[in-house]
């Protein structure tokens, strides 16, 4: 309802798409082997990897779409974290838009209609936190309002506790030229969730 497209990439990536295009600096913690499953480096030293987050979808997508970009990215990432409540593989889903006027008020507006309308409730109330990602400033995390009273239900859109369900910014300008924009043209704002917590969340299925 809102004109968003679906957009997908590969599940294999490149350092670039995956870390460099995306503002992380070298020697980030996310570049290492101890986070990251990182092939065998090819006859050229390069080493590809399986991508730890959707968001190299974000830069394949400038690179052959002008704006405006309007996108939802559902895929597969993997990192080198299991536990209780970790998998090395998780699904995410996050959101693009580029335009010339993209501004922190129309993200609001966004993620209000999509938890709205994925929580299934009338009305919402969210809380925006200061954060920080490398590929958004400034970079905030959101709470939803929600009654969490009975034990094992979670009901959305009441309450008076708050829960963490995403984290969302304005793109970094370094994004938009990776991208092959120019900031001082274009603007814009991403967001990202996990889709297995977050269904948890929805029907009430513990860890």
């Amino acid at each position: 309802d809102l004109g968003f497209s679906i957009a997908e990439g590969p599940d294999i990536e490149t350092d670039h798409y995956n870390f460099t295009a995306l503002n992380f600096p070298e020697g980030h913690p996310a570049r290492e082997m101890h986070d990251t499953f990182f092939f065998q480096p090819d006859e050229k030293g390069e080493r590809k990897l399986l991508r730890t987050h959707t968001s190299p979808v974000q830069i394949r997508t400038m690179e052959r779409q002008k704006p405006p970009i309007r996108i939802v990215i559902p895929g597969k990432t993997y990192r080198q974290d299991s536990d209780a409540t970790h998998s090395p593989m998780f699904h995410q889903v996050e959101g693009l838009v580029i335009d010339r006027s993209a501004n922190v008020a129309n993200m609001k507006w966004v993620l209000e209609e999509f938890c709205k309308a994925f929580f299934e409730v009338p009305s919402v109330k969210m809380r925006f936190r200061p954060s920080f990602f490398p590929f958004t400033e400034p970079s905030l995390e959101v709470d939803i309002q929600c009654d969490r009273s009975r034990p094992g239900e979670v009901r959305f859109g009441e309450g008076s506790d708050w829960m963490e369900i995403l984290g969302c910014g304005m793109v970094h300008p370094n994004v938009l030229r990776h991208g092959g924009l120019d900031p001082d043209e274009y603007q814009g704002f991403a967001w990202g969730m996990g889709i297995d917590r977050i269904a948890m969340l929805k029907y009430g299925m513990p860890d």
